[in-house]
């Protein structure tokens, strides 16, 4: 099938979705970083428009990347944990759905279905461990081509070669894993045929392990250094851990952002998205590719070596606070989306699915994408769009200290339900985006109102609800 015209009367568009990994809301320069350098990706946000409300359906990785590919919630699917995560406290582990199952039907399959190519290069983790894995990989969820997708959801033996992927044919010894992936991406653009393509370009980076190359590394030591912020301790020590394999740690949150390996894994995946824009101009597919830069979950600002800091929003990946899923979004379609403009709507990752369906020209696909609104409006006209709430369900312990609980988002009021002791805590983000005053007392109808819509999400996607955990007492020493 070549690439034929949408019903519009237009070519059908290539779909470059790019996804990093734990890339906070403030790593960009476009987002008010200043520290990190990103000018390629800031000049993505100057030709596009660049969202200010974009969340992710869970604050760890997995749950959002099956949400984008199903356009369902976490917690419908039953994925609301990341995969190979066990965690009890007060409350104990909450069973998870394993692996995103070949019965759905994702936006690969649907654009595979109507002529597209589709091709999945970097990260999955959306399969088990164990001799069934294969069963999940990218090739049963509607990709032509996988490259680096498996079950592992950071490079097993870290960001230089060899990487120990299975799904990825060794390097040389040194090669660095972001430009790999990178490379092969490129490669796939350059040898393109007749029909219109989907890339599910899914990078490893940022995730742990912080390293990158030496010198990009000594650069931003010379720059903290330049800027004092080598001078002082960049942390600030909390309290222990809630989660048994955890207790004897406190958490440690980064208040400013100063970590140089960290700086340099940024400005590399920035370099390296821009070498794939390049390809896109040089092979005269920029005007017709729409690219859309997303993350799957907030910055990594409060453990495992805490790399980046994301104020004012609060804490990061792992807690259901803002800096937990509020990401980067930025969408460039030459002639369709008006350059260098901001929205403030807000939207979530459920709604790619159909947004990506109606800007091909397919027919939407309710019955699948459940969760999803297409976005379209807000891209390409001044039409009036209004989501609704959006929900988030994670009942567990994060690595990151973040404790089991749920939320609500309608409009610029979200409340917070969390499950250890049930209390409720109401933010209006308009006035409040750092989350700092919980004014559920001070406006009781609303905490009621929002409490109730909460409660009959829950119920209507089924999901799951962690109970006490009966060796509470003896793991934590409790009398």
């Amino acid at each position: 099938m070549s690439n034929q015209p949408n019903p519009a009367g237009t070519t059908r568009p290539n779909i470059l979705f790019i996804l990093l990994d734990d890339f906070g809301w403030r790593d960009l320069g476009c987002y008010g970083s200043d520290f990190y350098e990103t000018p390629r990706l800031d000049r993505l946000a100057q030709e596009g428009m660049r969202f200010s409300n974009a969340y992710a359906a869970c604050p760890v990785c997995s749950p959002t990347r099956a949400s984008i590919l199903t356009g369902q919630y976490p917690a419908r699917i039953g994925m609301t944990q990341w995969l190979g995560g066990y965690s009890e406290g007060k409350l104990a582990n909450v069973p998870y759905i394993d692996h995103l199952s070949p019965g759905y039907t994702t936006i690969a399959s649907a654009l595979r279905g109507n002529g597209y190519d589709t091709w999945h290069v970097g990260k999955w983790h959306l399969s088990k461990h164990g001799d069934d894995r294969f069963d999940s990989f990218p090739e049963k969820l509607g990709f032509d081509v996988n490259i680096g997708g498996c079950e592992w959801g950071h490079p097993k033996n870290g960001f230089f070669a060899p990487y120990g992927l299975e799904t990825l044919e060794e390097g040389p010894d040194g090669e660095y894993l972001t430009d790999r992936i990178t490379d092969e991406a490129i490669s796939l653009i350059e040898q393109h045929g007749d029909k219109p393509w989907f890339m599910h370009l899914s990078h490893y980076a940022v995730h742990t392990p912080i390293e990158c190359h030496e010198e990009l590394v000594q650069k931003y030591r010379d720059k903290a250094q330049m800027l004092g912020r080598d001078q002082t301790s960049p942390f600030i020590e909390g309290d222990h851990f809630s989660c048994y394999h955890k207790k004897d740690e406190k958490i440690l949150r980064r208040i400013v952002q100063s970590d140089p390996a960290y700086a340099a894994m940024v400005e590399n995946v920035d370099w390296n998205i821009g070498r794939v824009l390049d390809t896109l101009e040089a092979t005269g597919q920029k005007d017709n590719t729409i690219v859309v830069f997303f993350s799957d979950n907030g910055g990594l600002a409060t453990s495992e070596g805490s790399p980046t800091c994301n104020s004012p929003l609060a804490e990061g990946k792992g807690w259901m606070y803002e800096a937990g899923t509020r990401e980067p979004l930025i969408v460039r379609w030459p002639d369709k989306v008006k350059s260098n403009t901001i929205s403030h709507e807000i939207m979530t990752s459920t709604d790619f699915f159909p947004t990506f369906l109606e800007a091909a020209g397919i027919e939407l696909m309710p019955e699948h994408h459940r969760d999803g609104k297409s976005i379209l409006p807000v891209l390409t006209s001044d039409q009036p769009f209004d989501r609704g709430a959006i929900f988030w369900h994670y009942p567990h312990y994060s690595n990151q200290g973040g404790l089991p609980g749920c939320s609500v988002r309608e409009g610029d009021w979200k409340l917070i339900e969390f499950f250890e002791d049930e209390h409720l805590e109401l933010y209006n983000l308009r006035e409040d985006i750092s989350e700092e005053h919980n004014i559920s007392d001070k406006y009781p109808e609303k905490t009621k109102a929002l409490y109730k819509q909460l409660q009959e999400w829950k119920e209507s996607v089924k999901a799951r609800i962690p109970e006490p955990n009966l060796n509470y007492k003896e793991q934590f020493g409790v009398q």
